[in-house]
């Protein structure tokens, strides 16, 4: 167990979490600027763009890159500093890291080694479309990207089907619109927010179905990083989901039998409504209920 009381510090090494604006310079806080003037070094996801931020800011702190294709390396290095007395400052292209960034892997590093981590508050995305999503904030659940890929990201969805909570994803403009019709599809036609540019001069927040979003997308087009949050699962969706899944404490012959029995199905249109129930190929379930 690693007891960390950040108020009894000594001036031994440690890792600031450093908040950068998402789009609106002025977000950035006297904290976090003062954090990177006084660090021994900044690392940063993309120098470059971090460099700006430092011109901005006056902050001539030396710079090393930290990302997802270096991070091994980099954290040995990071974590000499510190114990050698440095302070590290850890920023990510904008907003808070750690947050879809591989800055986590080096929290977890740092706190393996007994070394302190101190997070400053300020911008984050998904927080800020949530609290103007007009969506309930009573309990809301951050996923992140999902999967590019169309199968896997509708099997993520499935598991968030019945969640109860606001749900939180991050999305690129490009894929925005494949990602609106597979929550239609999987989730169905609840309240959704997108929020693009936020923070920034063209700043939209889109309130409305998700069929209504993903029309106006259709129509109009989006640019931007977009935020999506999406109203969680009603009780009633829960219970009907229930109902709907009489079956799962069922093997397959007992399920297939109870359409035979129950419903006065024959086995082969009872084989095909098992396969669609349980997403199954027909003919695994017709291998399975005849060989057993």
């Amino acid at each position: 167990m690693f007891v960390q009381q950040s108020y009894r510090m000594d001036q031994g090494g440690c890792l600031y979490l450093v908040p950068t604006p998402i789009g609106n310079l002025q977000d950035m806080t006297y904290r976090a600027v003062d954090v990177l003037k006084n660090a021994d070094v900044i690392a940063a996801e993309d120098t470059r763009h971090t460099k700006k931020l430092c011109h901005f800011f006056s902050i001539d702190t030396p710079l090393i890159s930290y990302h997802e294709h270096n991070k091994r390396e980099r954290e040995d290095q990071l974590v000499d500093r510190a114990i050698a007395g440095e302070t590290i400052a850890l920023v990510s292209d904008a907003g808070m890291p750690a947050i879809s960034d591989p800055g986590a892997d080096l929290v977890a590093r740092f706190t393996k080694e007994e070394l302190p981590v101190i997070a400053l508050p300020g911008a984050n995305a998904a927080l800020t479309a949530l609290v103007v999503s007009a969506l309930s904030t009573k309990n809301f659940t951050f996923v992140g990207f999902l999967d590019r890929k169309k199968k896997e990201k509708k099997e993520s969805l499935e598991r968030w089907r019945l969640n109860e909570s606001t749900l939180l994803f991050y999305e690129a403009p490009h894929r925005i619109k494949e990602t609106l019709q597979a929550i239609l599809e999987v989730m169905g036609n609840r309240q959704i927010a997108l929020c693009r540019e936020i923070t920034k001069q063209y700043e939209t927040i889109l309130r409305g179905t998700t069929e209504e979003v993903l029309n106006y997308i259709e129509a109009e087009g989006i640019k931007g990083e977009c935020v999506l949050v999406l109203d969680g699962a009603t009780e009633e969706m829960i219970q009907s989901a229930a109902e709907e899944e009489w079956w799962k404490s069922l093997s397959i012959v007992e399920h297939v039998n109870t359409y035979v029995e129950q419903k006065g199905m024959d086995s082969k249109e009872a084989i095909k409504t098992v396969a669609k129930d349980r997403g199954l190929k027909k003919r695994d379930v017709y291998q399975t209920y005849h060989i057993e």
